[in-house]
């Protein structure tokens, strides 16, 4: 039971803070709060399942808000406004225009198609070079982005669909995050998650060892469109709207950012980043908003923010290059104790083993 434990320590380190944070929040804190803890952790789900590809590979996907859009969009064709469909998306096929479904079937099919886009995208995309798989996600998302914004009688184009059934809160989005959390974990130690980190490491090795480098990214990048799918639907029935300028290159960079500064390699790395990202934005929002000190209101001037945010990030990296966590997991606390007791117990068994040579030698002597 305790090796068990041992085991998956690294995973519990970080689910019981995630869960110890949102009671404290759920009792104590305003409808705000609330609001953006919600949103903090919707940003995890997408940078968890952004890891389980960039991380694990060391390519980093600039594309994944794709999958995103196209799950968000789809719970929206099945779930949205079923009077103003026919006249606001009248290019749907007849069994979305004129049908509403229910809230499950509706998000296992959108998330279903986000990960069958990104199984036939990876197909095509991870036959390249790391850095050009990396700027082929980018050209990816472009396009979704033109096809979506012009696609008038299907998306409402740069429009905002509204309608949606709102669903999302905060206990739903926690519990999604730790969800893709175990997966992310689970795959990270699994057969082809530790052949894709050995591509990482070194390709020409791993690929000498018989590692599929091609199969292995594709699975992963497979596996990642699903988790952003998820993702997506969870942000449109957070907002109750969709709009194709929500899933573009703000919050691509903001998530990229967040998976960098805590340390991509790892998926510590990926929680602690979008936590921290998280506070300093909200921190420094508030402090735009105006604050009160000594019956005195003060506030810093408009865009701020950025400016401090994107300071922060650069100190992190020039002191820190590997991120918050370095790369690394939350580990046992006693695990160099452990090992070496077990050690110890190992070399004291061979001595006294009569089977062993050098209980033998001493016998004879």
């Amino acid at each position: 039971m305790m090796r068990v434990f041992e085991r998956y320590f690294p995973v519990i380190a970080l689910i019981a803070p995630l869960l110890i944070i949102v009671f404290v929040i759920q009792q104590t804190g305003s409808s705000n709060v609330r609001y953006v803890a919600t949103e903090a952790l919707l940003r995890l789900s997408f940078a968890v399942a952004l890891y389980i590809f960039a991380g694990n590979s060391g390519i980093m996907s600039f594309g994944h808000m794709t999958f995103c859009a196209i799950a968000a969009y789809a719970s929206a064709w099945q779930t949205c406004c079923t009077l103003l469909k026919p006249i606001t998306m009248s290019g749907l096929p007849s069994f979305l225009r004129d049908n509403t479904f229910s809230l499950l079937p509706a998000a296992l099919n959108s998330i279903g198609l986000a990960g069958a886009a990104a199984f036939l995208s990876g197909l095509v995309l991870m036959r390249l070079s790391s850095l050009g798989a990396s700027i082929s996600t980018l050209a990816l998302m472009f396009i979704l982005n033109v096809v979506y914004s012009n696609w008038t009688s299907v998306t409402m184009g740069k429009s905002t669909i509204v309608g949606l059934p709102v669903y999302v809160s905060i206990w739903v989005a926690l519990g999604f995050a730790i969800l893709l959390i175990i997966i992310a974990y689970l795959y990270q130690n699994s057969r082809w998650g530790l052949m894709l980190r050995a591509t990482r490491e070194d390709e020409v090795a791993a690929s000498a060892s018989g590692v599929s480098l091609y199969w292995s990214r594709v699975i992963a990048f497979t596996l990642s469109g699903f988790g952003a799918g998820l993702a997506g639907v969870l942000y449109a029935h957070f907002m109750g709207t969709v709009s194709i300028s929500t899933f573009f290159l703000d919050q691509t960079f903001l998530i990229v950012a967040m998976l960098v500064v805590g340390g991509m390699q790892s998926l510590a790395g990926a929680v602690v980043g979008v936590t921290f990202i998280s506070v300093v934005i909200e921190v420094f929002r508030r402090a735009e908003a105006g604050f009160a000190v000594g019956g005195m209101d003060m506030s810093i001037p408009r865009g701020s923010q950025e400016l401090i945010l994107a300071a922060v990030m650069l100190l992190i990296l020039i002191f820190r290059k590997s991120g918050i966590m370095g790369g690394r997991e939350i580990a046992w606390p006693w695990l160099k104790k452990d090992l070496g007791k077990r050690d110890a117990k190992a070399r004291g068994s061979k001595q006294t083993d009569p089977s062993s040579p050098l209980a033998q030698g001493s016998a004879k002597a």
